[in-house]
């Protein structure tokens, strides 16, 4: 073949890819608006709260950065606290992406006490909500989350017995920034 006609057929041939690939995929686009619908968790959220491990309820202050990434697909979710002498005392780290299998919200979380995991984050009416199984069998982590426009408060609940009692173990309540 020629190059004269080589030439014009590799141009349509880049032509052709360029446009498909400024098409969006559709299940893409779905994703994408249903994470519009996390959208006020974006920005940096500051403010104070407390946790309890065994007997000691320790304060804190700190707060959430959380940004949007890829393009909407998926949020990052990252929480820094310190107690009153500056030591932290509540480290988090999560990614939030929507699962179209299951029609629901994945919450990958890393704790600094070592528990990671992919929990369910659920929209119940106003408020969000998660939880996981701690390892070892030593019972059950829950948490309940509600965002508006300017105010992020969340509680943290424990059990060890399969859920049938629950002991409030965190506490937080966070302003958006300016």
């Amino acid at each position: 073949m020629k190059i004269r006609h080589l030439l014009p057929l590799i141009a349509v041939c880049f032509l052709a890819a360029a446009a498909f690939g400024q098409g969006q995929n559709p299940a893409v686009a779905a994703k994408k608006t249903e994470m519009a619908k996390l959208e006020k968790w974006a920005g940096q959220w500051k403010g104070s709260g407390w946790i309890q491990m065994g007997p000691t309820r320790e304060t804190f202050t700190g707060g959430e950065t959380v940004q949007r990434k890829l393009d909407g697909l998926a949020m990052l979710v990252e929480g820094n606290f310190v107690n009153t002498e500056g030591k932290p005392i509540h480290q988090t780290l999560a990614v939030l992406t929507y699962n179209d299998r299951s029609a629901s919200y994945d919450f990958a979380t890393f704790l600094a006490n070592g528990i990671t995991g992919v929990q369910t984050l659920k929209v119940v009416g106003d408020h969000y909500e998660w939880g996981f199984d701690i390892p070892g069998g030593y019972g059950s982590a829950r948490y309940n989350i509600t965002i508006t426009d300017t105010t992020w408060s969340e509680y943290g609940e424990f059990s060890r017995d399969g859920g049938k009692t629950w002991i409030k173990n965190f506490e937080m309540k966070l302003d958006r920034s300016k």
